[in-house]
């Protein structure tokens, strides 16, 4: 016949017993050294992220250089979108705090389709009130321009309605 009630209680137990140790030693051998150093974290992760480059700044670190941009884009409706977001990365510019390479400049049709990263009709993760949303080409037509026009002939991209509000000032079609 078949192995008795107890004999199969008994190899279970065993069988339960040498998973639970063969775990337990597989857990001992293959855990870093410096885990539970400051809690339930390995130590050594500290070590290791400072010892990343650090590849992004901030505006500030943007601004110390680009003075005149700074005062602009400070003013104006972009002050809060990170230079990095249009310009690329900070340290593809820097390093040391000496300049290592010259970022693209976006011209043309590339200063539009990075407008159109967040001014679209299809990106609607935000009210209105907080991104104006433009449809092209329906927003040319409204303007009664080209449809070849890029968004920097009439925008200046630190401060989008910087050119506009001047403009409106100068036709009296604004309030001073």
């Amino acid at each position: 016949m078949g192995l008795s009630y107890r004999m199969r209680l008994v190899l279970v137990c065993i069988s339960i017993f040498v998973m639970v140790g063969v775990g337990l030693l597989f857990k001992r051998l293959l855990r870093p050294d410096s885990f539970g150093v400051y809690g339930p974290y390995r130590a050594d992760a500290i070590s290791e992220a400072v010892a990343v480059p650090i590849r992004h700044g901030t505006n500030d670190s943007c601004f110390k250089c680009h003075p005149f941009e700074a005062k602009i884009h400070k003013a104006g409706l972009h002050k809060t979108i990170s230079c990095e977001f249009c310009h690329g990365t900070y340290a593809d510019h820097v390093e040391k705090n000496k300049k290592t390479g010259t970022l693209p400049v976006k011209t043309g049709n590339q200063i539009t389709t990075l407008c159109l990263r967040c001014h679209n009709t299809e990106i609607k993760a935000r009210s209105e009130e907080v991104i104006k949303t433009v449809a092209l080409p329906d927003h040319l037509r409204d303007q009664q321009v080209k449809l070849t026009h890029t968004c920097n002939q009439c925008h200046h991209v630190h401060a989008p309605l910087k050119y506009i509000n001047r403009a409106k000032q100068i036709t009296g079609l604004m309030e001073k």
